[in-house]
Order: C-alpha cells, then sequence, then structure tokens
C-alpha cells in the first residue's frame, strides 16, 4: 500500500486517520461539527497534536454535542482554559461555542451543516489527484468561497485554509496524491 506522503508514518493515530478518514465522505451532523473543531483548534498547529488530543477533546466538548456545548458557560470556558488535554486557546473554545449555539439555531430551523456543506460541490466529493504534496493548495476557490458564505452565516473561525482541511475532512474534497493506493471509495 502506498499513501500519500503525510500518511506514511509510523504513528498508528496518523496512518488510521489518513486510510480510514480523510478524504471519505461523512453525513453525519456530529461529525461535522467535530471535525469543524478539530480543524479550527490545529490552526497553527500540526494536525497530530489535534490527532493526540482527539479523545480528551471528545471528552472536554460532550462527544461534541453541538445542543450541550451550546449551553457551556464561563464556568465551562474556564474548566477548558485549564485542561491541558485539549489546545487552550480562548479564541477556538470561544468559536467552538459560538459555532455550537449557531448549530443548535440551524437544526431547531430544520438545516443541516453538513448537508448545506455538500451542496457547494451538488452533493459529490470532488476528488483531486495532486501529483505532490507541494501541489496540494492550501486554499481554492472551493473553500474561499465556503468560507465567506460560513462567515456571512455567523460561523466563526472558518478561514479558507481552515476550510480546505475541514472540507478534505468530511470527504467533500478528496485530496489523496495519485500514487496513494488508499481506498478511499467509501462513506463514514
Amino acid at each position: 500500500m502506498t499513501r500519500c506522503d503525510w500518511g506514511e508514518t509510523e504513528n498508528d493515530l496518523m496512518r488510521h486517520y489518513h486510510d480510514e478518514e480523510w478524504g471519505v465522505a461523512t453525513y453525519d451532523e456530529t461529525e461535522t461539527f467535530e471535525l469543524m473543531t478539530l480543524e479550527m483548534m490545529q490552526a497553527g498547529l500540526s494536525w497530530q497534536t489535534v490527532l493526540n488530543k482527539r479523545a480528551h477533546f471528545k471528552v472536554a466538548f460532550a462527544q461534541f454535542d453541538a445542543a450541550k456545548v451550546a449551553q457551556f458557560d464561563d464556568a465551562d470556558v474556564a474548566r477548558l482554559m485549564a485542561d491541558a488535554g485539549i489546545i487552550r486557546n480562548r479564541r477556538k473554545i470561544d468559536a467552538t461555542i459560538a459555532n455550537a449555539q449557531l448549530l443548535v439555531k440551524w437544526h431547531e430551523a430544520g438545516r443541516s451543516l453538513n448537508a448545506y456543506l455538500w451542496t457547494f460541490v451538488d452533493g459529490k466529493p470532488q476528488v483531486n489527484r495532486y501529483a505532490t504534496m507541494a501541489d496540494l493548495p492550501g486554499q481554492t476557490p472551493l473553500s474561499q468561497r465556503v468560507s465567506k458564505a460560513l462567515k456571512k452565516e455567523g460561523f466563526k473561525f472558518v478561514g479558507p485554509t481552515i476550510v480546505q482541511s475541514w472540507l478534505e475532512a468530511l470527504g467533500i474534497l478528496d485530496d489523496h496524491l495519485a500514487s496513494c493506493t488508499v481506498n478511499h471509495v467509501k462513506t463514514k
């Protein structure tokens, strides 16, 4: 098996993420919120750091149940800021809570963030097969368009580079290298 360069690692979490999650289409709303949060938390850090803390993030953020996270108050923020098991960045924590509150409003209105994101690609994963990791863009016209739309809707910490990574994580974009032989045609 040949993987994308970053998936060729001895680290089990990274290898599993590459082989089983990244670029695999998901339609689950909770997973969409989880990956949104994790991609926000990763900004400025390595994805390995996020994966190492992922299990603890799930506990700290109520299994990424948006309705529960939306109710987090100042005591919860203080708890999160003191929690060495997560990335303790106040702006990112505040954005996660604000995004959960907005997501709850969407759900109450019968809207789905996951379904909304898929409309940008007409419900079909956009498959790219770049030759090298250097060819893989940090952002694209698609991520710029989605970022702008999400910001207009009121979501926080959703710049085009974060959105690019998030769309890849959700499988809306499948950006595995052309040389990668991992079977990506599956859904979560």
